[in-house]
Parts: structure tokens; C-alpha cells; sequence
């Protein structure tokens, strides 16, 4: 992520061209009003706007230019009996020094937000990868927003993987949001993607992830890991879904323009250390052509509108399943969702997966 000068800072975005013609254009309506003023009328030291306007637009040769341009504009004569005192000059130049000064520390600022930035992007695609259009002979479309405002990743997510079981989800919700909550996210994918390939029913796939958090909050020290999960599994050469649910919301089955809630009574979150003890109940659904399924966080059925009311997903989706692409369907859902709270106070996320075949 070096720079071409190799000084491992990536270079920012540039400035909008309304905020870089801004100084341009103060100084040149200097210039021109300096010029139509009468004689003994002198406006030059307005010019000392003119720096510290280039140092929030430009970068320090940027500033140096036009502040070059300004002291031109002040020094030269302008066919008048005038020149400006040498206390006046010094202002300027102090003042031309500082704009410098401000400028370089501004353009090592965003030089160091764009880098923060990268470093988050590669966060999230290490953590919450883009899901595919399709993983084996099930179609899969994921959305997340994050309820920190500018932060890519937090609390919930999703992934879809192919095991010698079948096809397997997990959507889960873990303890708090935000960057606070990636090292628990990282910990349950990985546990997620290693039981995908050695456990062969989903109960003993949340036991893997119940444990894990065990694990990790015996070695944190606060014993208070905890995450709702939601499990998915299309085993091969059958049209089913099995679901096993963690103390997480039941998703709904589209059919049609129906929308139906599915899933057994939910079991304890995991991290509580039960899930080895009492395992889950499984929930067997059969699948028309056509069906889909629809697992989400509870960030979603508890945003609130203005007037302090839940968001309808089950009244919602009747309508919205008129949207039959998948990933169409979860941006007409985050859309409607947009509209009757704003930006939810929780983290989002939406799966939505059908069966190819």
C-alpha cells in the first residue's frame, strides 16, 4: 500500500473542484477589485485570505503557488503611488508559512484516513467476504450495514459454504457492535467453516460454535461471549432446508407471494455452554421450485420508526417478494426498512438463499 514515492502512505482523493476554485477565484476578485478601486483605496491585504483558503483545497506545493501569486499581487505596483509596509509584508508571510504548515499536516491526515480506510475494506473482506451468486445448487445473496456510522464491519454476519454434508449458512448476532465485536466474528467463521467439513448434522455444528465462545471467554477473562446463530443446511440430492436456530429471529419461506415463518422453538445463544448439553431441536422444511428463504438479525424487526414502532418484516414481505432475484430481494427489504426507521441503531444483515434446481 505504498505510494510512488514509497513513503507508504496511499494518496487521498482530491479536493471537490468547488473547494479547490474557491481560493482561485477569492484572489482573482481581489485582483479585479484592486485594480477598479480608486487610488489611496487599497484592498491587497484582503489577499491574506487567499493562503489559508489554498491550504484546506491544495496540497503544500498547491499553497505555495498560489501564495507565490499573492505576494506577486501585493509586492508588484498597480500604476498607484502605493506599497505596502514592511509590517504588512511580514503578516503575510507568516501567514503564507502557516497556510504551508497546515496544508502538509492536512494532506498527511488524509493520506493516513485513506490507509485506515484500505485497512478496514481488507478487514471486512477477510472477515465478511462478498458471497458468491451461488455456492453448489443453492443461490445466496447476503446484505450488511453496520450501525457504527462509517464502520464496515460489527456484530452480525453471514457466510455460505459446501461441505461433504451439503450446502450450510450461518447467520449470526453477536455480543455488542462495531469494531468491538470482529475478534468474536472472526473466531465463529472460522469455527463455522471447520465444522462445515467435519460435523455431519447441524447440532454438532453449533455445538462447535457454542464451545468456541466458551473457550474464548474463559480466556478473555468476562465470561460473557454470547451470539444468536441461525443454521442453515441443503443437503445434496434433496429438496429441503434443515434449520437449526440459537436463541436467533425464525427466518422466513417465500412462496409465491406468501411468506411464512419457519423454524423451531429457538435454542439458548451460544456461549452459554448448553449447546453440548441440550442440543438444539432440527426443523426439516420441504422445498418447491421456486422457494426461498429469508434469515435476517434482529436489527432489522427491531428498528423503529418516529414514532416508536417496530419495522413489519412479516406484514412487509408479502409485498416485497414481488422482487424474485435474490439480491433483489434484500435491497428492496434494506430500502423499505430505510424508510420506516432511517439508518437502524443496530447492525443489519440480511440472507436470503433458494436452491438452483
Amino acid at each position: 500500500m505504498a505510494d510512488e514515492d514509497g513513503s507508504g502512505l496511499l494518496p487521498p482523493a482530491p479536493s471537490p473542484l468547488w473547494q479547490r476554485a474557491v481560493p482561485v477565484i477569492v484572489l482573482a476578485g481581489i485582483t479585479a477589485a484592486q485594480l477598479a478601486t480608486p487610488n489611496g483605496v487599497e484592498l491587497g491585504y484582503f489577499l491574506a485570505a487567499v493562503p489559508p483558503l489554498a491550504a484546506f483545497a491544495y496540497g503544500p506545493v498547491g499553497t505555495v503557488v498560489l501564495a507565490a501569486v499573492t505576494f506577486a499581487g501585493v509586492l508588484l505596483p498597480h500604476t498607484r503611488d502605493w506599497y505596502p509596509h514592511s509590517g504588512d509584508i511580514l503578516t503575510l508571510a507568516v501567514v503564507v508559512v502557516f497556510s504551508i504548515v497546515v496544508a502538509r499536516v492536512r494532506q498527511r491526515r488524509d493520506h493516513q484516513l485513506v490507509t485506515v480506510r484500505t485497512v478496514a475494506e481488507a478487514a471486512q473482506l477477510a472477515v465478511l467476504p462478498p458471497l458468491p451468486d451461488a455456492v453448489g445448487p443453492v443461490r445466496c445473496a447476503g446484505l450488511y450495514q453496520a450501525a457504527q456510522h462509517g464502520t464496515l464491519v460489527g456484530g452480525d454476519f453471514y457466510d455460505v459454504r459446501e461441505g461433504p454434508y451439503g450446502v450450510r449458512a450461518v447467520l449470526a448476532d453477536v455480543q455488542g457492535h462495531g469494531l468491538a465485536a470482529v475478534g468474536t466474528v472472526a473466531a465463529l467463521l472460522g469455527a463455522f467453516r471447520e465444522a462445515v467439513l467435519d460435523e455431519p448434522t447441524l447440532r454438532r455444528v453449533a455445538a462447535r460454535l457454542d464451545r468456541r465462545l466458551v473457550v474464548d471467554s474463559g480466556s478473555d477473562g468476562n465470561g460473557e461471549l454470547f451470539a444468536t446463530a441461525l443454521l442453515l443446511e441443503f443437503p445434496p440430492h434433496e429438496s429441503v432446508v434443515r434449520v437449526v436456530s440459537c436463541g436467533h429471529p425464525r427466518p422466513f419461506l417465500l412462496r409465491g407471494r406468501t411468506a411464512t415463518e419457519v423454524g423451531a422453538d429457538p435454542a439458548p445463544p451460544l456461549g452459554l455452554g448448553l449447546a453440548g448439553l441440550a442440543p438444539p431441536d432440527e426443523l426439516r422444511v420441504e422445498l418447491a421450485p421456486g422457494d426461498r428463504v429469508l434469515a435476517y438479525t434482529d436489527g432489522v424487526t427491531e428498528a423503529r420508526d418516529g414514532d416508536g414502532r417496530f419495522y413489519p418484516l412479516a406484514e412487509r414481505l408479502p409485498v416485497l417478494a414481488a422482487h424474485h432475484g435474490l439480491t433483489a430481494l434484500t435491497e428492496a427489504v434494506r430500502d423499505d426498512l430505510t424508510r420506516h426507521a432511517g439508518r437502524a441503531d443496530d447492525d443489519v444483515a440480511l440472507l436470503a438463499l433458494g436452491r438452483t434446481d
